[in-house]
């Protein structure tokens, strides 16, 4: 709900005063508390709060004129100011249909006999895999026989018809209680997935071919700019640590929804990165068209295939992670750090470092497979430590260097889907606020594989022992330093710096989830959230 409390009253469809149009909607209008006082003054009595009914008494208020449902969405709709993704139907014009959108998605299949509207293409792969996707200000008229999509202008334009790639039991829970649970499972075979047909073994570098017509771009870029939401941000943020590791690129890193506002000097000599697993996200699709707009080159990294931000980037990259159901991603944000990884890498190679280093990294990916599964298969310590910890109301996660986006990531998961209060932080910012919450209470969880920053968390592990907190620490094997200091230790096989995020991120993920089992949460479905973000 972005506009008054879920409840029935709020809940779509939403009808007309005369009962005889109905509008399911997703997206915000964000005009219409000034529609609303117009067709209040034309005497429509409203039911809710949201502000999804202006459109269906906006819609009654136009056909009153022109007899026409087709044509009274298209007058509506221009009136509108915000993002919509919605159907209607009418009385008047029975067997017949009016989809439109703005930027929330809209996927029309094409079955036997019959056409089937959704939000996203998984919700219809049970009735067939022929699609067509409607772009922004698009309106498509459906009927038993035909679709007819036209602009809101009135042009009829012709669609390609698509293909869905998936299977149906990729979005089917199989024997795991949870999607979230499945999805974790799955991140041996779509981190697999996210390099396959992308290593030059031969050469120490990465092939990246919906990138190779503006890798010129990307090579003299005068920065890279990475914007996402969420768990991508996170992503980006790991991203910045390995671009400007290894390929010496000035690298910034920006939440979509901020960028947009933003004074950052982005221009003709600039590449941004937009991230998001769905394609759809509005601020990531917005930040992409204000990019745009500004003359950069734009690289999309998704994981749905024909989405908006894949359609609009100048040059991308898939995840074929497959469908992500479980509102919490897990699956897409390892393919994430596997794709920004072998965009390191191709980018690294092109600016000097030497084929042997490129073969150590390509060698390294090669094994993180079979290094998640060894996580996976041992997962008893991490139910333990959720038994000890799941009745508590907070946690820190501390990380450094290329563990310090994991930090987040852990804290997020724990907060989306458990309901914890749960924050990350650079394990050295810990003494400059956030110590003061340290008690015999508050479980604090380190990421400390032994890497660069190794040292340092260990003293930092020392301050927070000091002060009685609950010591949970991931480590590499055999670390017997650290094992007298904590009191629970996870244990993540080791691997390069720029790659231990896509190790040391599972235990959490794994961690979060058996807390959120034990705490009665919906863990495929967490309160307030959606999958697909968009609205703005």
């Amino acid at each position: 709900a972005t506009h008054g409390e879920p409840n029935g009253a709020n809940a779509h469809p939403h009808l007309d005063c005369t009962q005889q149009f109905a509008v399911v909607h997703n997206g915000i209008i964000e005009n219409h508390a000034t529609l609303r006082t117009m067709l209040e003054r034309e005497r429509h009595k409203f039911r809710s709060d949201t502000d999804t009914e202006v459109l269906v008494h906006l819609i009654e208020e136009f056909y009153k004129r022109t007899g026409d449902l087709d044509h009274a969405v298209r007058l509506a709709l221009r009136e509108v100011v915000g993002t919509f993704g919605l159907v209607v139907m009418s009385e008047h014009e029975p067997g017949t249909l009016v989809a439109a959108r703005r930027g929330s998605p809209l996927v029309i299949g094409l079955g036997k006999g019959e056409f089937i509207i959704a939000s996203d293409a998984s919700a219809i792969i049970e009735h067939t895999r022929e699609v067509m996707y409607l772009g922004d200000d698009e309106i498509a008229t459906i009927t038993r026989d035909e679709v007819t999509i036209k602009t809101l202008e009135d042009v009829q334009i012709t669609k390609e018809v698509g293909e869905v790639l998936f299977d149906l039991h990729e979005i089917e829970k199989g024997a795991y209680q949870h999607f979230m649970l499945k999805e974790i499972h799955e991140q041996p075979e779509t981190i697999e997935n996210a390099m396959r047909g992308r290593l030059l073994e031969s050469e120490g570098t990465a092939k990246l071919g919906g990138l190779e017509e503006i890798l010129p771009k990307l090579e003299h870029a005068r920065r890279l700019t990475l914007t996402a939401c969420g768990t991508s941000w996170h992503a980006a943020l790991a991203a910045k640590y390995m671009l400007e590791q290894y390929a010496h690129k000035r690298v910034n890193v920006e939440y979509a929804s901020e960028f947009r506002y933003s004074n950052h000097l982005v221009g003709t000599e600039d590449v941004v990165v937009c991230i998001s697993q769905s394609g759809e996200t509005a601020d990531t699709l917005a930040a992409l068209r204000e990019a745009k707009r500004r003359g950069a080159t734009v690289v999309g990294i998704c994981n749905a295939v024909g989405s908006s931000i894949a359609r609009e980037s100048h040059g991308g990259v898939y995840l074929y992670a497959g469908p992500e159901i479980g509102v919490a991603s897990t699956k897409a944000f390892t393919s994430q750090l596997t794709v920004l990884a072998l965009l390191t890498l191709l980018l690294a190679r092109k600016s000097g470092m030497p084929e042997q280093m490129g073969r150590t990294i390509l060698k390294e990916l090669k094994q993180l497979p079979d290094k998640v599964r060894s996580i996976l298969s041992s997962t008893r310590q991490i139910e333990y430590i959720a038994q000890e910890f799941h009745d508590r109301g907070n946690a820190l996660y501390l990380g450094r260097g290329y563990n310090f986006p994991v930090a987040l990531e852990g804290a997020l998961k724990l907060k989306e889907i458990s309901y914890i209060h749960a924050e990350g932080y650079p394990a050295a910012e810990m003494k400059h606020g956030p110590i003061a919450l340290i008690d015999e209470n508050m479980p604090v969880v380190f990421i400390a594989p032994r890497d660069s920053a190794y040292q340092k968390i260990l003293s930092n592990i020392e301050e927070v022992k000091a002060r009685k907190g609950n010591i949970i620490a991931l480590v590499n094997e055999k670390d017997e330093s650290i094992a007298r200091l904590a009191d629970f230790l996870v244990g993540v096989p080791p691997t390069l710096d720029m790659l231990t995020p896509i190790l040391t991120v599972v235990p959490l993920q794994l961690l979060a989830y058996h807390m959120a089992v034990l705490r009665g949460c919906d863990v495929d479905r967490p309160r307030n959230l959606a999958k697909s973000v968009t609205v703005e």
